[in-house]
This record gives structure tokens, C-alpha cells and sequence, in this order.
């Protein structure tokens, strides 16, 4: 049995450094390399100034759940139905929306095996 090609990831996971969310951001979500470089640009600047890392981290984490949602087409297209939903949706649609775009979080972030902290 064949899977749809809707369920076919466009690109493997890659490992999460800079360089490789970078190339895979360029593959499967062009349109968002800017908002990848202002906010690595801003994540280091923080990393400087409080001689932490914990921002990289962080940015790293985001980013490698944000790769691992758009590499998948039918994942990505639930997620932004839910992201929709919870912007025009009435009280009940919004409090839906919003568990389920958290559920899809926390798989994507069990799968890159990345922690927030």
C-alpha cells in the first residue's frame, strides 16, 4: 500500500543546526528565510548579551518544529486550518483550535527530540 503523495514528507527531518534548517527552510518554505535570519540575528544577540545560550536553543527548538510541520503537507495544511480556526472562529472554535494547534506542537516537538529549556 501506497502512501498519498499529501503524506510524503517533502524532505527527511534534517539535524537541527543553523545550516541545515537554513537549507531545508529554503526548500519547503522559501517566503520565511527572512523572518529565520531576523530572528537568529536576534537570538544571538540576546545569546551575547546574557552570555547564555538558552536563546539559540530556543530558536534552534522553534525552528526545527516549524521545519518538521512544513516538510509535511498535510500536517502543515491541519495546522494552518487550526491557526485560521483560531483567529475567526467564536469562543468554542478558538478554545478547539487552540488545543489541537498545542497537540500538534507537542508532537512535533517530541519527533525533532528537542527540548524548550
Amino acid at each position: 500500500m501506497t502512501t498519498p503523495a499529501a503524506e510524503q514528507p517533502l524532505i527527511p527531518q534534517p539535524p537541527a543546526t543553523v545550516a541545515t534548517l537554513r537549507q531545508a527552510i529554503s526548500q519547503i518554505a522559501p517566503a520565511s528565510l527572512p523572518a529565520f535570519t531576523r530572528e537568529l540575528d536576534q537570538a544571538a544577540d540576546q545569546s551575547r548579551q546574557g552570555s547564555d545560550l538558552a536563546p539559540l536553543r530556543r530558536f534552534i527548538t522553534q525552528w526545527a518544529v516549524y521545519v518538521h510541520i512544513q516538510r509535511q503537507p498535510g500536517l502543515a495544511a491541519d495546522f494552518r486550518r487550526w491557526e485560521d480556526t483560531a483567529e475567526a472562529g467564536d469562543a468554542t472554535q478558538v478554545r478547539q483550535a487552540a488545543a489541537e494547534i498545542g497537540r500538534l506542537l507537542d508532537e512535533a516537538h517530541a519527533a525533532v527530540g528537542l527540548s524548550t529549556r
